[in-house]
């Protein structure tokens, strides 16, 4: 039976949260066949044309042939339907399909997204209403398991406490193509350089102290280290939901700084769950979270994805020009400022090998971008036969079954391979004239740096 979103529907829906292409809804009805799912609807850019009607057609000529290999994905009518198939196809296999839900196409009418966007245009954060609204003109949604609820009917289904973390990118890059005016990249993580364009450009009001290389460290301390730093400026890479909803975090646009209003509400919420007194159940929380990412191991295997980009944006743009058959701006703009590099060999390489490193780039890409979704309920004393992984609160003398999925998983367009290296560069340059004027002590940028660049 195909199923399809009425106008009616649209009253059963709640706003829970977006990104930059995608809003995300969670059901609060009674139909069997939505609860426990979550919807994705698509925006478009204000002012702009629809993504659904033309950028989201079909895969372009070099990304049909880019992804040659997975036929479900390249013959997909619609782009929408391409993701689908690129996660089912390509990043489940890769992170394993215990950890990926991939989704569902369902058709929604047009009178059912312009009530879901009347509905939540008060929820949403300012300046995402200003760049993006829902794209009413596309007839589908992507409809995928909630992953911060525990699904009924398996096991006995209690409070559900789930924290959603984007990791980032968990190595620093060893390429040898990397310039040496960007060594830098050897020793400082991009997160931590990024944070320092973003406070420039006014996107975060606060430096983060968390290092991506921490929380893939396999380290129990270096581990909980990063969830504190995740915890204290979660911005948009650290959420607590409870029971679906959320407690703790932002919707669409994150949270700086965790202040002690936040601090003391999100202690509150906990009480149902973690069993500790006042002011020490956030910290058995975060023990919970680290012990269970540390054991689960989950985060190796992300990092196996992450580690597919080998050469750097460096040097996979040389090969991005390669596939779309044109000169290499960035060699011609390398030549003109006379600036000396070795990037020559790559433009003699055979096509195969260009598409190689794109494909493992533009993977790579996603597993840089995902979010890592880590729901728990209170483990009840006979409660055998869970189909759940198990993980033991010493803190507060608990049990509790876990689960661990993979969110986000988002195709990369071929051409946003200019994107990457423009953004690369801005990073980078951001960073250097930071350091070229201000002392830096190690990673961390001393409190001087931080009023300089506010």
């Amino acid at each position: 039976m195909e199923i399809k979103l009425e106008q009616e529907d649209a009253a059963d829906w709640v706003y829970r949260g977006e990104g930059a292409a995608n809003l995300v809804l969670s059901y609060t009805g009674s139909s069997p066949l939505f609860i426990g799912k979550v919807m994705r609807i698509q925006k478009a850019a204000r002012n702009g044309s629809s993504h659904c009607m033309e950028d989201h057609t079909v895969l372009t000529e070099h990304e049909r042939l880019l992804w040659k290999e997975a036929e479900e994905l390249v013959s997909s009518p619609t782009k929408e339907l391409a993701e689908l198939h690129y996660v089912k196809d390509v990043m489940s296999p890769l992170l394993g399909p215990k950890h990926v839900d991939a989704g569902m196409h369902v058709l929604a009418c047009r009178e059912f997204l312009e009530s879901v966007e009347k509905k939540v245009i008060c929820q949403r954060p300012a300046w995402r209403v200003d760049a993006a609204k829902i794209d009413v003109k596309c007839d589908f949604v992507l409809l995928m398991t909630d992953h911060s609820l525990f699904p009924s009917g398996i096991v006995k289904v209690g409070p559900c406490i789930s924290v959603e973390i984007k990791p980032k990118c968990g190595f620093l890059p060893f390429s040898r193509f990397i310039a040496e005016r960007n060594a830098i990249k050897r020793s400082t993580t991009r997160f931590r350089m990024h944070q320092v364009l973003k406070l420039r450009q006014h996107e975060i009001s606060e430096l983060s102290q968390y290092d991506p290389l921490d929380i893939f460290s396999g380290s129990n301390e270096r581990i909980h280290k990063a969830l504190n730093d995740l915890y204290s400026t979660p911005q948009n890479n650290f959420r607590v939901f409870l029971n679906g909803s959320i407690i703790f975090g932002g919707l669409g646009g994150g949270v700086d700084k965790t202040s002690i209003v936040i601090e003391k509400a999100f202690e509150g919420a906990l009480k149902g769950v973690i069993q500790a007194d006042d002011g020490l159940r956030t910290r058995s929380f975060i023990e919970l979270v680290a012990e269970t990412v540390y054991n689960s191991r989950v985060l190796d295997q992300l990092l196996e994805v992450q580690k597919l980009d080998s050469i750097d944006i460096e040097g996979a743009i040389h090969a991005y020009y390669n596939i779309i058959s044109k000169p290499c701006m960035v060699c011609r703009e390398l030549d003109e400022a006379r600036v000396p590099h070795g990037y020559a060999s790559l433009h003699s390489i055979p096509l195969s090998e260009s598409l190689k490193i794109i494909k493992d780039y533009i993977i790579a890409a996603t597993a840089k971008d995902c979010s890592l979704m880590v729901s728990f309920k209170p483990r009840e004393d006979r409660d055998f036969g869970s189909p759940y992984g198990s993980v033991y609160l010493k803190s507060t003398n608990q049990n509790f079954d876990y689960k661990v999925n993979f969110i986000d998983l988002d195709l990369k367009p071929l051409k946003k391979m200019e994107t990457y290296y423009e953004k690369d560069k801005k990073i980078l340059n951001s960073y250097a004239q930071l350091a070229k004027t201000k002392h830096m002590k190690g990673n961390t940028l001393s409190m001087e740096v931080f009023e300089t660049i506010k």
